[in-house]
């Protein structure tokens, strides 16, 4: 968290597991030093990005170490597994670790439990975790509905998360339920890759809406000037600018 706003910009780059090393991840510390260089608190992803992409140059970032795993060619891709621990976590040097759980599917039982556990772990050692909570399942109507999404996020602060990271609810109105529902800070996770004015924008409604920050990788990864438009992100969460404002700044490089 910014010390000064209280918010956070996060990039996850846990995507090499799930999705294969998609543009954008597959030299992790190019991509690490760039979203650093755009301003970034953090970024989280598996092992290997501590391994291979971290703190290898550039200004300093917070690595958040994803402790769950699932890939997309597996028989339930919402079925998310833990692959790594808190204590090795510590080893490698993480300020924080995240967990995702995906409430309504059919491995949502397990998944809770493991969440549960980790959060125990974690509040035995002093280490932030952040839950990723995502309505997502057979009996899911509206994956970024209000009632879903809300739900998802009480989950995570009902069981010990320190922030949450869910999907935005659409407008400020819907999701000031989220956060106001929510006991611990809340970020907006972001998606697929889409236009960056749009995705300036849902930052900004997010932000009205009681949001903490944000956590997205695609849109800032994927990014022609991942640099540049983190850089953007910024300017929304931590300087209070509009969308408008921030998409003038990276269409011209940040020249005023």
């Amino acid at each position: 968290m910014n010390r000064d706003t209280g918010a956070t910009v996060i990039v996850p780059m846990d995507h090499g597991v799930s999705s294969g090393p998609i543009a954008g991840v597959i030299d992790l510390d190019e991509s690490v030093n760039l979203v650093a260089q755009g301003g970034a608190n953090a970024v989280i992803g598996h092992i290997g990005l501590a391994m291979h992409g971290h703190r290898k140059g550039g200004p300093d970032i917070g690595l958040i170490l994803h402790l769950s795993a699932s890939t997309d060619m597996g028989p339930d891709p919402n079925n998310k597994v833990l692959v790594n621990t808190v204590t090795n976590a510590l080893k490698m040097g993480a300020d924080g670790v995240s967990v995702h759980c995906n409430i309504g599917a059919d491995s949502e039982a397990r998944m809770l439990e493991d969440l549960g556990r980790i959060a125990v772990e974690c509040m035995e050692w002093g280490m932030p975790l952040l839950a990723m909570m995502y309505p997502r399942g057979p009996n899911v109507l509206n994956e970024n509905g209000v009632g879903e999404v809300k739900h998802a996020a009480r989950v995570a602060s009902e069981l010990g998360a320190d922030i949450v990271k869910t999907p935005y609810t659409g407008d400020p109105d819907s999701f000031r339920e989220v956060t106001a529902g929510c006991h611990v800070p809340v970020v907006v996770a972001g998606g697929a890759r889409g236009d960056d004015l749009a995705t300036l924008q849902m930052i900004e409604g997010a932000m009205a809406g009681g949001a903490a920050g944000i956590s997205i990788g695609r849109n800032a990864f994927q990014h022609p000037h991942p640099d540049l438009f983190v850089r953007a992100m910024v300017q929304v969460v931590h300087e209070h600018r509009s969308a408008e404002e921030a998409a003038e700044t990276l269409r011209t490089g940040g020249r005023v």
